[in-house]
């Protein structure tokens, strides 16, 4: 009789619910505790270790027969650092550990290091239905032939991720005729390339990259983050990620078989809390790419301003080019109007979790319990402190709360042997563990102090992340009083439902639109994120975890590259809006995707289109496609007039609303009763095709399309009609719905449709120039009735100056602001009833490469600071505008400048009432629903050289309906 086979084994953790040595403090009998002070080194010799060892291995011993396992299995012994043991065991035997008693938790290798930090598949691209091999036959051939260009902070070349590519290329012939690039090796930590990176270039203007003095003078990485954009959009494929010793999992870039070119414009500031680069470096980069003969940019940079400057101009030219560039949406959110990099010729992306999370527990002495999310298996039982109380001689309360490590902030009298309340922001999340390693303390608790995303990042000690409410809990149990004591459990990797909205993630409506075009397009994977990182600023990791806006960008930048690479002749616009119109809004549960911030379902402000879908997006059916006319027309349409041999680019293109821009959603932010946007789709499906439309009104709306029926041959156009018609949705409220054109193939384009009714659609803003002259203001009416305008101002810009030297060694923190040789801040009172208050600086008033930067906070009573607005673009044309009563402190940061720099802040606070000098006509008017008319704004009698603020204030004779300010130059 033949031998019956051995049921298969496969590597397990068992933690027991011991503590390690490292952090037994007593509670055993006869056993004395072996948790070191401050300061000391823990001797795995002496005899309390010793016995203390022995002690876990008795209970190893114990667990093993309780659970009828073989000693033979045990591979290794943990005691140090962790108590448990590793395993080779079959899945009967697993299961009667994890039930026996003294386990605190069991798991295999693959599932806490295998896929758990990788998105392939949960994007549609692997497996054995995904993208990859369905489009490809296999990954190793996903995005052949493609170039992606990443500008960012450069790339590790050493990383296995960047590693060369197997020879021959079936593509060689296809790069070798595109590209024109070089591989610029640099100064400090000369960088090479191959077959895989094929370019790397670098920018440092303005002396930006002296600022810290671990960065290098080259295209190699310091700071990790262009690494960890270059590896998510077409780094290699399966390539084992380590992190602190450890198996992290099996990652890939989204396009594994596309090339890269790095552009690196992005240095570490002096304290290493954040990469920045200059407008100039990225202009030239963006220029350099397109002439290399990039197909792709991925673009992880923002400045918070939702603005047309230097760059989105060179991104529109970029796209004219051919290129497809992803861009991040910030960091910036949950608030609305928070989103960043809104102009329709990039794909800008949100970000969202993905389906596999790294759960721990959190058990206080009282007994509370408290879910996070943390790494590893490390537990850890300790007295418990709170950071901000824990602060050594000479630190700062704040600075404290926040676990800062550089300078080092807590006093390891207080800290050591301790598990210690952190405060999120300021410096890096795993800097405030180390911060608390360096003073002796043993693990971390770390709190959001407001609603935000929850990290499970790799930490120096064992760590946890909670939410605001459990923080608050923790710091009431530590402020009691008595001796309070923590347990941090080790991680518990689980599939849970996703994607959910991040909480960070920043917002629509964009303010360069008025909402009148959706941004963010697109939501992708961006919270706890595996990819390639600079070991020199990563506890000398080649992979981290990092999360944002920047990791999702990529995953489009990388998907979009496999798009080319299957439909070459394919436009940026239609890359886009296959992606776009093919986006999931339901999670792996089959429910609506939520928004992190508060629970509820996610909108198209806050996720976009939805959810990328890679595998359906080779296949969209139809595809909203556009080109340079359409984006200089929508460019007129939210007031940029570009120039072309001296004449307005307005003048030959002619001006769209920017509702009417073909775009693969619908958006209008100022509804005023009705309005009909016009769009147009191309087939490109191989087939003739007959497309029916359904409509999701959103509440309060009814929504006609005409015409009913699409029918088109392959590569043939058809425009159609869709019409809006506020019923009884709620003035100044957004509501959402879809319209989805299907046919018999199987295509499904769905176009999300946000909507904002207005009582009167009116420009927000409006300008001129000279000491008198005119302006024609359009208003739309959304009701029937009297139409009344009335002027406030015109007020004159009382201008503070300032002389300031620009210090490229220290940047403006905008959570603990500061003055310093290149920061002034001037107090502002905003008495109730002000009709607008600005805060501004003006390019005109400055040399070339001058960038300054404003922040606008709010002066609480106990003389704490809230920020309510900021403008830190590339350049010094910046502006912050609020209405709301109250003190506000403004900080003006000459960030960069040739030179000493005398700053001039342009400042205005209009009140109620008429100067004297601007005249409203006609005063009042009759108006009907959807009815155009026409407030004509005039002014006289300014002095020649000054900037004035005046606001036009619409009424129905009782309420205020809406106003626009002006701004005239005299």
């Amino acid at each position: 009789m033949a031998a019956a086979a051995s049921a298969p084994t496969q590597t397990y953790i068992v933690q027991t619910t011991d503590a390690p040595a490292a952090t037994y403090n007593g509670g055993v009998a006869g056993l004395a505790p072996t948790r070191v002070a401050a300061g000391a080194k823990l001797d795995s010799a002496s005899k309390n270790v010793r016995a203390y060892r022995q002690h876990l291995a008795a209970s190893k011993d114990r667990v093993l027969a309780r659970a009828g396992v073989s000693e033979s299995k045990v591979q290794h012994d943990y005691t140090l650092v962790f108590a448990g043991f590793s395993a080779e065991l079959t899945a009967v035997e697993a299961a009667r550990l994890k039930r026996t008693p003294g386990v605190a938790n069991v798991w295999k290798n693959e599932i806490v290091h295998g896929e758990t930090f990788t998105t392939p598949e949960f994007v549609g691209l692997d497996g054995r239905n995904g993208a990859w091999r369905k489009e490809f036959g296999s990954p190793e051939r996903a995005g052949e032939g493609i170039i992606i260009g990443v500008i960012d902070s450069g790339f590790w070349p050493e990383n296995p991720s960047f590693g060369p590519l197997p020879t021959p290329r079936r593509d060689q012939k296809t790069i070798d005729a595109k590209w024109h690039g070089t591989c610029v090796a640099g100064v400090e930590g000369p960088v090479t390339c191959n077959n895989k990176v094929i370019g790397a270039r670098w920018y440092a203007s303005n002396n930006i990259s002296h600022a810290n003095p671990g960065e290098f003078d080259s295209p190699r990485d310091y700071y990790g983050h262009g690494s960890h954009t270059a590896s998510t959009a077409g780094g290699n494929h399966n390539v084992t990620a380590t992190i602190n010793g450890a198996v992290a999992g099996v990652i890939s870039g989204m396009a594994p078989a596309a090339r890269l070119s790095i552009y690196k414009v992005l240095y570490a500031n002096a304290a290493g809390t954040q990469s920045v680069g200059n407008s100039v470096d990225i202009v030239a980069a963006i220029d350099q790419a397109v002439a290399d003969g990039v197909d792709v940019i991925n673009y992880s940079i923002g400045d918070n301003n939702d603005s047309f400057g230097a760059v989105e101009l060179a991104f529109l030219n970029a796209a004219n080019a051919g290129v497809f560039v992803a861009t991040s949406a910030g960091n910036a959110g949950p608030g609305a109007s928070t989103v960043d990099n809104g102009m329709p010729w990039t794909t800008t992306v949100a970000a969202g979790t993905h389906d596999r999370s790294s759960t721990k527990t959190l058990t206080l002495g009282n007994g509370q319990v408290f879910n996070g999310v943390g790494t590893g298996p490390q537990a850890v039982t300790a007295p418990v402190v709170d950071a901000r109380t824990s602060g050594a001689a000479g630190s700062t309360e704040q600075f404290a709360a926040q676990c800062v490590s550089t300078p080092p902030q807590l006093d390891p009298a207080k800290v050591a042997g301790k598990i210690v309340l952190c405060e999120r922001g300021n410096n890096t999340r795993v800097d405030k563990s180390l911060a608390v390693k360096n003073a002796g303390g043993v693990g971390m608790i770390q709190f959001n102090p407001t609603a935000n995303t929850l990290n499970a990042d790799y930490h120096a000690v064992p760590s946890i992340h909670v939410d605001a409410a459990a923080g608050a809990a923790v710091k009431a149990y530590i402020a009691a009083g008595g001796t309070p004591t923590a347990t941090i459990s080790a991680a518990s990797n689980e599939k849970v439902r996703a994607p959910i909205v991040a909480t960070f993630s920043s917002r629509g409506p964009g303010n360069s639109s008025g909402g009148d075009l959706l941004k963010p397009d697109i939501m992708a994977p961006g919270v706890d994120v595996v990819a390639a990182t600079g070991p020199d600023s990563h506890n000398g990791n080649l992979w981290d975890t990092n999360s944002g806006t920047s990791m999702a960008s990529p995953h489009i930048a990388g998907i979009g590259a496999l798009l080319l690479a299957k439909h070459p002749n394919w436009s940026p616009m239609m890359v886009k809006s296959a992606l776009m119109t093919t986006a999931g809004v339901n999670d792996n549960e089959g429910q609506p995707i939520q928004d992190e911030s508060d629970a509820t379902n996610a909108n198209p402000l806050e996720m976009g289109a939805g959810q990328v879908a890679a595998k359906d997006a080779f296949d969209p059916g139809l595809v909203y496609d556009s080109g340079i006319t359409q984006w200089l027309q929508y460019s007129c349409g939210i007031g940029v007039h570009l120039t072309s041999g001296g004449a307005d680019v307005c003048d030959s293109v002619g001006i769209v609303d920017p509702s009417d821009f073909n775009n693969p959603t619908l958006a209008v932010g100022d509804l005023a009763g009705k309005q009909t946007l016009t769009r147009t789709v191309t087939n490109v499906s191989k087939l003739p095709a007959l497309y029916l439309p359904t409509v999701q009104a959103p509440p309060g709306f009814k929504v006609d399309v005409t015409p009913k029926i699409i029918a088109l041959l392959p590569g043939k156009k058809q425009t159609f009609k869709v019409t809006i018609t506020r019923t009884t949705g709620a003035f100044g409220q957004w509501s959402f719905g879809s319209l989805r054109w299907r046919d018999l193939l199987g295509h499904d384009v769905r176009s999300a449709i946000a909507v904002r009714p207005v009582p009167v659609a009116v420009p927000l803003e409006s300008g001129g120039t000279g000491a008198s002259g005119q302006v024609a203001l359009p208003v739309t009416a959304g009701y029937s009735g009297t139409l009344a305008a009335a002027g406030h101002g015109l007020q004159a810009a009382t201008v503070d100056q300032w002389d300031l030297t620009p210090n490229p060694a220290t940047s403006f923190n905008a959570n603990a602001p500061a003055t310093a040789s290149d920061t002034v801040a001037i107090t502002v009172d905003v008495p109730a009833g002000t009709k607008v208050a600005r805060f501004a600086t003006f390019d005109a008033d400055y040399a070339a490469g001058t960038d300054i930067d404003v922040f606008v906070y709010r002066q609480n009573a106990n003389g704490s600071l809230t920020l309510v607005g900021q403008s830190a673009s590339g350049t010094s044309e910046e502006s912050v505008t609020i209405t709301a009563a109250g003190t506000y402190r403004v900080f003006i940061d000459l960030f960069a400048a040739p030179g000493a720099t005398t700053v001039k802040h342009n400042r205005w606070v209009v009140g109620p009432g008429n100067t004297g000098n601007l005249t409203i006509t006609p005063p009042s008017q009759e108006v009907s629903v959807g009815s155009t008319a026409t407030v004509t704004a005039a002014w006289n009698g300014l002095t020649a050289g000054q900037r004035y603020l005046g606001v036009i204030e619409y009424t129905d004779g009782t309420t205020t309906l809406g106003s626009t300010n002006l701004m005239v130059v005299a």
